[in-house]
């Protein structure tokens, strides 16, 4: 699976746009063939039409986005097998679900097109494990029901960047802290923070996000174990479900 691939080197309409600190671990081209790509929402640092054009498996690759963005797929960029869902709604096949859910955040490209499209977060499920998408989002109540209706969840994908000036990106961005008030609410046993370290979206220390995320961790009572930093092209594998759940 494929989510929200940002292989580009900036983050805008070129050549405007906040540029990239470092490489990214591969570009698009290279990208091995996904079985699913999943996209949260239309913001240049997650729908990267480098990246989205360059993808070579466009004939095979099922996409699943929020309601609206179906078209930057198939119109414009030739992908074949590309699905809109609403809140709540699944999709499923061949064992695999993906169930499409509420984020608090915002979508636009432009200055006319501002939530013209939806934005969501994903609960993805799979031989017995789970793991929940955040995309973008602020902190919201909606996670807790969240938790109830499809955790708990091995492992959540949250953000954690981009959060400053707070009484501006309050509304649409979790800061670390909140990053783990939303996980704990999903119910996930263990976090990879992400949406960090990448673009300079803030002005916040871009590197700042992944330490109050692990003591937020601690001072919240998740562990400072469950919340992962992963570095760029690192990769972290499962614990056994069986031997986990004493299934």
């Amino acid at each position: 699976m494929i989510t929200d691939p940002f292989l580009g080197d900036i983050a805008g309409r070129p050549p405007m746009g906040p540029k990239r600190f470092v490489p990214p671990a591969l570009r698009a081209e290279d990208l091995p063939e996904a079985d699913v790509m999943v996209v949260s929402h239309s913001h240049y640092d997650h729908l990267d039409e480098a990246t989205v054009s360059a993808y070579p498996h466009k004939a095979t690759t099922q996409v699943i986005v929020p309601l609206g963005l179906g078209p930057f797929f198939t119109t414009e960029r030739g992908y074949e097998k590309v699905l809109e869902q609403d809140w709540w709604q699944t999709w499923s096949h061949d064992g695999l679900a993906i169930t499409t859910l509420p984020a608090v955040h915002s979508s636009g490209r432009g200055l006319f097109d501002q939530n013209e499209t939806l934005w969501a977060s994903f609960a993805i499920a799979a031989d017995g494990e789970r793991v929940w998408f955040s995309g973008d989002t602020a902190l919201g109540p909606v996670f807790t029901e969240i938790g109830e209706r499809y955790g708990p969840f091995d492992l959540a994908l949250v953000a954690i960047g981009a959060y400053t000036p707070r009484d501006f990106m309050k509304a649409v961005h979790a800061n670390p802290e909140e990053a783990v008030e939303i996980v704990r609410a999903v119910r996930a046993r263990k976090a990879i923070g992400m949406h960090w370290g990448t673009v300079m979206l803030t002005p916040e220390d871009p590197f700042e996000a992944p330490v109050r995320f692990r003591q937020a961790a601690i001072d919240q009572g998740y562990g400072a174990e469950n919340a992962w930093i992963l570095k760029i092209g690192e990769s972290r594998a499962f614990a056994d479900h069986q031997a986990r759940t004493g299934g």
